[in-house]
């Protein structure tokens, strides 16, 4: 079996698939519209809308977080004498990435 292959499917194949398994789950949900018990609107609905935000909104503020600690810790390794300095920074940094992931938590009841 060549590199890069999965089960006789390559990536590309995968990745194909998956994007019409998408294109299929938003045809479903769209179509389940239009009927005299539920009439249909110009959006469609996705289930667990607010599940699917979050959990791309807390992406970014957990690789915020780790770098935030990460270039800390170097920079005290770097220059010891400022560690107090940098740990107020770090804090703050810190303070401010997770906000993001507050938000991110905030936002799917905004939508729904």
């Amino acid at each position: 079996m060549p590199a890069g292959t999965v089960a006789g499917l390559t990536r590309r194949n995968t990745n194909m698939q998956l994007a019409m398994h998408m294109h299929h789950l938003l045809y479903v949900a769209s179509a389940a519209c239009g009927t005299a018990a539920n009439p249909c609107t110009s959006t469609v609905h996705i289930l667990h809308l607010g599940a699917l935000v979050y959990g791309l909104a807390a992406i970014g503020p957990g690789i915020g977080i780790g770098l935030v600690f990460g270039n800390a810790i170097q920079a005290m390794a770097r220059q010891p004498e400022a560690a107090g300095q940098i740990t107020t920074y770090m804090w703050i940094g810190f303070a401010l990435t997770e906000a993001l992931a507050l938000i991110g938590i905030a936002v799917p009841f905004f939508i729904s």
